[in-house]
């Protein structure tokens, strides 16, 4: 990395809070130098109470831009110039792009997502998805599932600061995709056992299963999780959540939170330099 330094490297940011654990930075600076382009990629933590001087860093130190990810990925909208109409109609941006000035908020989580389902032999198109959480990353998997056709989606949540955009999330859906949504409380049990059983794959869109959580699991009876069930996690470390370990004891197969973190930074990388990420080359460093 320090012989690719020069006075004229772009710099591009992770503002997250905690954020150290992630692959981002090996991934794509591994990418830029595969590439032979110059630019660095670094982590920052950041919260909700930094991220608007955060963002206003973007424009004053001429930052191509930036991946956000949780909390900041809902507030971050606020000082934003611009959204994609995907980012918008999420409610949710992972990537933000600096173009002179003017900040452009993205979401490549959806998309980076369904690939990686392609990538992992499973078809969930014309099927139904029981999905937990209602933040950006689980809110980006519902609209660009619903939109690339799966059938119907059951969205799980606690009735806490994000129940409200999930009642948001299940109108948009049902209003603007052939998709048919409906909203439960995590806490119901008996309705989660229900639905999963009715459905094709299982996610769980929510940090439960990392750090500080890592002991925890979504899905506390293994009972609910039968050999024909497709279990995900968007959770990449550890690579075997509490949850995957569950899923693999009851024969399912499970599909841990890598590749998702690799489509949808391919996507940002492209939103960035113009570029394709070399993700074959990726894929061999990584995984």
């Amino acid at each position: 990395m320090a012989e690719r330094i020069t006075g004229y490297t772009e710099l591009i940011g992770l503002m997250a809070t905690p954020i150290r654990h992630s692959l981002s930075p090996t991934m794509h600076n591994e990418a830029f130098a595969k590439l032979g382009l110059d630019y660095a990629y670094l982590a920052f933590e950041v919260g909700n109470e930094e991220l608007k001087d955060a963002v206003q860093a973007i424009r004053a130190l001429k930052l191509r831009g930036s991946n956000v990810s949780m909390p900041n990925k809902k507030l971050v909208c606020e000082y934003l110039d611009k959204l994609s109409p995907a980012a918008e109609l999420v409610g949710a941006v992972n990537t933000v792009v600096n173009d002179n000035g003017v900040l452009t908020g993205h979401i490549t989580d959806g998309t980076g997502f369904m690939r990686s389902l392609i990538e992992a032999d499973v078809d969930v198109i014309g099927k139904k998805m029981t999905i937990a959480g209602a933040g950006g990353a689980a809110t980006a998997i519902c609209i660009q599932a619903a939109l690339d056709g799966v059938k119907e989606l059951a969205i799980f949540n606690r009735k806490d600061e994000f129940y409200e955009n999930a009642v948001r999330t299940v109108s948009i859906i049902n209003e603007k995709t052939d998709c048919k949504a409906t909203l439960f409380d995590l806490d119901d049990t008996e309705s989660l056992r229900t639905e999963i059983a009715n459905s094709a794959i299982f996610v769980n869109g929510t940090g439960v299963g990392m750090k500080p959580l890592q002991d925890e699991s979504v899905i506390t009876d293994p009972t609910m999780l039968r050999p024909e069930l497709v279990v995900a996690d968007v959770v990449y470390i550890p690579r075997k959540t509490k949850l995957l370990e569950l899923a693999e004891a009851q024969g399912c197969k499970a599909i841990n939170g890598l590749g998702m973190m690799l489509w949808q930074g391919a996507a940002a990388f492209e939103l960035w330099t113009g570029k394709e990420m070399p993700v074959e080359y990726i894929k061999e460093l990584l995984f």
